[in-house]
């Protein structure tokens, strides 16, 4: 009889802490947010990502009535800021943008990493992106068809550097000297500002970036564009080709950046995230941002969590078959 009634009370005692726990974080998720909100950007201050978060924190902050402060992390090709990410509380205090080189590609490139997808929860898809290959503005070729046969006549003589192994911009440059068949230098940097600087200074051959950071730079001619992984031709850069038009159709670099919240954030703040993303990418300033960057929003069916965890399940396992050799590097 003893036993039975510890029982009832040890289960009384359950039932009571798990529905206080319960009303406790729905009025938090109620009041949310009451603070400032912090967006980690995988890459240092300048780059694609960074442009991107914060056009839309700065939205998103006005439609939570909170301001989100923009975090730089950089290193790694983003996996140090993710595992920052996936240490913070869940709360929806700390989330974090990212990109398939930094959730995807990058558990290949880096297998002994302190997080897994399943360590972080989609909130909603932000933008698309278009990759480039840009050089810098005395290099002795006038497009790709002149730059593909230098690249050939000087095997590994070329470096393009890029915004660190396991980035976007990484994905873009693999694809790139797959595509063309040629033996280039990779060269990591801690994010895409820093290798577009040093294409502009000359320091190294070019970048493989994305329209959003090196657009500005080539209509200024402090670079060279020579090719877009793009169906369509960009309408801020309405001169550059795409990869078909070069004669490289097997170019393609269109990408995506995401919203991330740590596993166990609650699905009323996740929720509230969502509808604050999809606000911020329907504004004008967002639109007009965006559009100034050749990014584009994503559609009005592609803002939901769960397109967000279909494009990171699929490129994971694209990445795996692409990057397998650069595993443990």
């Amino acid at each position: 009889m003893i036993s039975f009634l510890m029982k009832r009370a040890l289960a009384a005692v359950a039932a009571l802490t798990f529905a206080t726990f319960s009303v406790a974080t729905c009025a938090s998720a109620q009041d949310y947010p009451k603070r400032p909100i912090t967006m980690i950007v995988p890459f240092a201050a300048g780059g694609t990502s960074d442009v991107i978060a914060r056009a839309v924190a700065e939205q998103m902050g006005i439609a939570l009535g909170q301001t989100i402060v923009i975090e730089n992390v950089a290193g790694a090709g983003g996996s140090t800021a993710l595992a920052r990410a996936s240490r913070a509380e869940p709360d929806g205090y700390t989330i974090a943008i990212g990109n398939a080189g930094t959730n995807a590609a990058t558990y290949t490139i880096y297998p002994k990493l302190p997080f897994t997808p399943d360590s972080f929860v989609p909130i909603a898809m932000v933008a698309k992106t278009f990759g480039i290959i840009a050089l810098r503005k005395d290099f002795p070729a006038k497009d790709l068809k002149e730059f593909i046969a230098y690249a050939k006549a000087n095997p590994g003589k070329i470096n393009l550097g890029h915004a660190g192994v396991g980035s976007s911009n990484y994905l873009i440059c693999k694809s790139f000297v797959t595509s063309a068949g040629i033996d280039a230098t990779l060269v990591g940097y801690r994010g895409a500002a820093p290798a577009l600087t040093d294409a502009i200074g000359g320091q190294i051959d070019g970048v493989c970036d994305a329209a959003a950071s090196v657009s500005q730079a080539i209509n200024d001619k402090l670079v060279k564009g020579l090719v877009v992984g793009s169906t369509v031709r960009l309408a801020t850069l309405p001169d550059l080709p795409t990869s078909a038009e070069a004669g490289l159709p097997e170019f393609e670099a269109q990408g995506w950046n995401g919203l991330f919240a740590p596993k166990g954030t609650p699905p009323a703040v996740l929720a509230k995230l969502n509808a604050a993303a999809r606000t911020a990418v329907e504004t004008d300033a967002v639109k007009k941002r965006f559009a100034d960057l050749s990014t584009v929003a994503p559609d009005a069916d592609e803002h939901t969590p769960e397109v967000l965890q279909k494009l990171v399940t699929r490129d994971v396992e694209k990445y795996r078959k692409m990057l397998a050799d650069d595993a443990n590097k």
